[in-house]
This record gives structure tokens, C-alpha cells and sequence, in this order.
């Protein structure tokens, strides 16, 4: 007999009872049926809702969220912050969501900010600020190496009716301040509060 040969027949035997143990090993795995329901568990996709003129709206903030601020300008753009955690590694996680009531598709083009940088960021939260009026400092946005904030970016805008999560990033005021003012585009100061994370 051929050494090459029974070398060969030995690897492929090996390869099929590989491939066989990790197929049986997904299938044992698998979340099968076990007659309960999941009806009563959290999705983790964004839920919808009909808006008034039947489109669907996104609605991805839980109803129980906690709302620190909630201001409305720029003809019917709503701006709720829901979390301001300050973080171990010296910045700020400013979250919340947008909603888009203006009756006509939004773009966020002027949320992006005014610096020439800003621009390879499209629509976003890029030009965001946080605002300490007793420290008298303002704070900007993050951004990593190449000049991309560490924020949300908006793809294509908002559809009239539609709303969507964001989150921004900023370096941390001192320890002892709490209270600043969020800032974007042209809406309205929100003032909220800084928790520890």
C-alpha cells in the first residue's frame, strides 16, 4: 500500500470527523424549543410605532428611561438627554435620542459644527458642546486620530415622524462639577446633571 495514499484517506477521515463533531456540537447548542415563549423578554431591536400620517417612526428609548433634559427647536426637532455618566478614562458620555417633528424630512447637517474638520463627519453630532457657566469652559466634542468625533453619526437624515438614539463624548470637567449645559446646532441649552459611572 502507498504511504501517500493511506497518509491521505487519514486526513480526509480526520477532516470528516471534525467537521461531524462541530456540526453535532452547533446543533446541541442551539437555542431549540423548549415550549416557552419569549413573548415576555426585552427585543433588542428598536421597537415602532404609526405616526400620524402612518409612517413608522423608530422609537429606541425605553418609555421608563430616565429623562434628564428635553428641549425643542429648529421647527420641530425634539433633543432628550437621557445619561451624562462621567467615565474612569477622563471624558463624559452624553446619550439621549431626536425626534423628528418638523413635517418634513430633517437633515442634521448643522449639527456637525462649523470647523472645516468637522465636515468629513457628515450629518452628526459633531458639533455638540457641553458648557460649564460657573467654570466659565466650554467642551467640545471628542475625536479619534483621522478627525472622526466620538459621537453618533446620521446617516441620510431623519424621515418626518422618525427618531433615533445618539451619544456624544467630552473630555471631563473637574471632579466637582455636576451641572453643565448641552448644546447642538440651534436648538435650546439643555441643562443637565453629571452622574458618576
Amino acid at each position: 500500500m502507498d504511504y501517500r495514499h493511506t497518509a491521505k484517506g487519514r486526513r480526509t477521515l480526520s477532516a470528516v470527523a471534525i467537521t461531524t463533531g462541530l456540526l453535532l456540537t452547533v446543533v446541541g447548542c442551539g437555542g431549540g424549543d423548549d415550549g416557552k415563549s419569549d413573548k415576555g423578554t426585552p427585543s433588542s431591536t428598536a421597537s415602532t410605532k404609526s405616526g400620524d400620517d402612518g409612517s413608522k417612526a423608530q422609537s429606541k428609548a425605553p418609555e421608563s428611561e430616565t429623562v434628564l433634559a428635553e428641549v425643542k427647536g429648529e421647527g420641530g426637532v425634539t433633543l432628550t438627554v437621557t445619561s451624562a455618566k462621567r467615565d474612569g478614562g477622563g471624558f463624559v458620555t452624553v446619550e439621549g435620542a431626536v425626534a423628528n417633528g418638523t413635517g418634513r424630512a430633517w437633515s442634521v447637517g448643522s449639527w456637525r459644527g462649523d470647523e472645516r474638520e468637522l465636515a468629513k463627519n457628515g450629518g452628526s453630532m459633531a458639533g455638540a458642546s457641553l458648557v460649564d457657566e460657573t467654570g466659565k469652559k466650554k467642551y467640545l466634542v471628542l475625536r479619534d486620530t483621522e478627525g472622526r468625533c466620538l459621537c453618533t453619526r446620521f446617516t441620510g437624515g431623519l424621515l418626518q415622524g422618525q427618531s433615533t438614539d445618539w451619544f456624544a463624548q467630552f473630555p471631563a470637567p473637574p471632579e466637582g462639577t455636576t451641572k453643565v449645559n448641552f448644546q447642538v446646532g440651534g436648538m435650546p441649552p439643555a441643562a443637565i446633571e453629571i452622574s458618576e459611572g
